[in-house]
Parts: C-alpha cells; sequence; structure tokens
C-alpha cells in the first residue's frame, strides 16, 4: 500500500472516537445516504484500488453458494475441490478463504478471477449503496481497511 494510503488508513486507527461521533451524528441524518454515496464517488476519482488492495490482502469475503459455483465454474473445478483447496467454515458458519491475502490476488494488486469475483467483492466497500445506517457499523471497521472510506470519514469531519 502506498504511503498516503497508509496515512489515510491510520488517521482511521487514530480518530476512533471522532469517528464514533460521526456515527452517532448520522444516525439523526436523513440525508446520510446522500452524503456518504456523494464522498463515494467523489474518493473513487482519485483512490485507485490497484495501488492499495489491502481489502484483498487482509480481509476475506463471505462467500456465497453462488460465488463458490461461479469461481468453481471458472477454475474448472469441482466445487468439493474448490472448498477443500481454497475454503474453510469460519465461527459463524460462513466460508471464507482459508488465509489471506486473497489466493487470488496477484503481485501486481491485480484479481485473477475479477470478472467472477464474490458477491462481497463487487459491493466492498459497501459506501455506494443506499441504507448506510444500517450498515455503519461495517462502515467504520472498512475504515481501518480501505483508504477510501478513511477519506469519507475525513470528509464528513469537514461538513
Amino acid at each position: 500500500m502506498i504511503d498516503s494510503y497508509k496515512n489515510d488508513v491510520k488517521w482511521s486507527e487514530s480518530n476512533r472516537k471522532r469517528i464514533d461521533l460521526i456515527v452517532d451524528k448520522a444516525r439523526k441524518d436523513k440525508r446520510i445516504d446522500d452524503k456518504i454515496n456523494n464522498l463515494h464517488d467523489k474518493v473513487f476519482e482519485v483512490v485507485d484500488c490497484l495501488k492499495c488492495a489491502n481489502c484483498c490482502k487482509t480481509t476475506g469475503p463471505l462467500l456465497t453458494s453462488m460465488d463458490i459455483g461461479k469461481l468453481s465454474r471458472r477454475l474448472k473445478i469441482a466445487e468439493k475441490d474448490f472448498f477443500n483447496r481454497y475454503l474453510r467454515v469460519d465461527e459463524d458458519g460462513d466460508f471464507v478463504f482459508q488465509s489471506m491475502p486473497c489466493p487470488f490476488l496477484g503481485s501486481d494488486n491485480y484479481c485473477s478471477v475479477y470478472e467472477d469475483r464474490p458477491k462481497a467483492c463487487r459491493a466492498f466497500p459497501h459506501t455506494d449503496q443506499k441504507g448506510q445506517m444500517d450498515i455503519m457499523h461495517l462502515t467504520r471497521k472498512n475504515a481501518k481497511i480501505c483508504p477510501a472510506v478513511s477519506q469519507i470519514f475525513q470528509q464528513l469531519v469537514k461538513l
């Protein structure tokens, strides 16, 4: 991860209380979806995920049955073999990768299965979705992983 992106993630770690205040304030803000969604668009005009890929290096997605089917077809292996090679069941009963970084992340930060990547990867970091208050706990966590989410919180501090 390049230095400026590392600084964004560090900002989120060291400003946990400010983020908590933003989250509390957002609970009363009927326009929070619009604010976060607009900031998402602005931030992703300048953030290059390929220079970071911290999400793929540190945080594995939950895989659905559909994800497993799609990925096993792409790799031309049986779903059982895909599971045995790449997955485990976590403490919540979810399908997750056995280890991180993601087994499909290349040294150039490109995803070798990008067109068929899991649903959770497609949606990450979720800041372009409606219903932000319902997932604010997740967004708060993602600010410690994703520099774009950290930048969104940094902008929310200014609003």
